[in-house]
């Protein structure tokens, strides 16, 4: 399995690239602020073939590239409802304005073919599976997406900002809630085996057993005593 990532933009938000192997078809995921050109050199890198663009969840940092690189590439995006209002109201999302000239940089508004995910669903694209899990709590149609163990490739989660390499999401933004990121954490992230890979929306890859043993956030959900509250990290 290949999966190219990078960090994108003015909030570092990380965009991967995931197929069955380089020359195939890829599935792209949060292609968001200024990521439209690292797409691209992915794709001419690995001679790859999108084949779909699926967001974790609706803030701008995630999905600002959407409109054009599901335009250049004809090619469908996936969203969780809950966000979708997201794509063409970024403003409304962060409960504030983001600055002009940053606004003068984003397209704005849906892709020509946007649907909607829904919480336990499979997605089969470029010949993967993605199994869906709605995990609000950064947001309200927040979700991840793991794909399952194969052969001598451990199972792989792409967490959004509901997880990150010792911390979580944060929670203070409209649609935001600290117990419901909690309950999320305890749904979504306990339940998996320790190997599994943990690719977030911001920072670095990590695991469930790395997570499970050092970050607060997630100890105290296992421990069943309530965390501390959430960060600000990321959007």
């Amino acid at each position: 399995m290949l999966i190219a990532g990078f960090p994108a933009g003015a909030w570092g938000t990380n965009c991967y690239l995931v197929a069955p192997a380089a020359g195939e078809e890829c599935v792209i995921i949060d292609p968001g602020h200024q990521a439209a050109q690292g797409v691209e050199e992915a794709i001419a890198k690995h001679r790859l073939k999108p084949v779909a663009v699926v967001l974790t969840h609706g803030h701008i940092d995630h999905v600002a590239s959407v409109v054009p690189v599901c335009g250049a590439h004809d090619v469908p995006a996936w969203i969780h409802p809950e966000d979708r209002y997201m794509m063409s109201d970024p403003e409304k999302a962060l409960g504030r304005a983001i600055g002009a000239p940053l606004m003068g940089e984003l397209t704005v508004g849906e892709p020509d073919d946007l649907r909607e995910l829904t919480d336990g669903s499979a997605l089969e694209l470029a010949g993967l599976e993605f199994s869906v899990a709605h995990a609000p709590g950064h947001t309200r149609g927040s979700v991840t997406f793991r794909m399952p163990e194969a052969a001598d490739v451990p199972s792989v989660l792409f967490s959004g900002d509901l997880l990150f390499a010792g911390s979580i999401g944060r929670t203070d933004l409209p649609g935001g809630s600290h117990p419901e990121i909690l309950r999320s954490l305890a749904r979504v992230c306990l339940p998996l085996d320790d190997s599994t890979v943990v690719l977030s929306g911001h920072g670095a890859q990590t695991t469930i057993g790395r997570e499970r043993a050092t970050n607060p956030y997630l100890r105290q959900v296992a421990d069943g005593q309530g965390a501390p509250p959430a960060p600000r990290r990321g959007m």
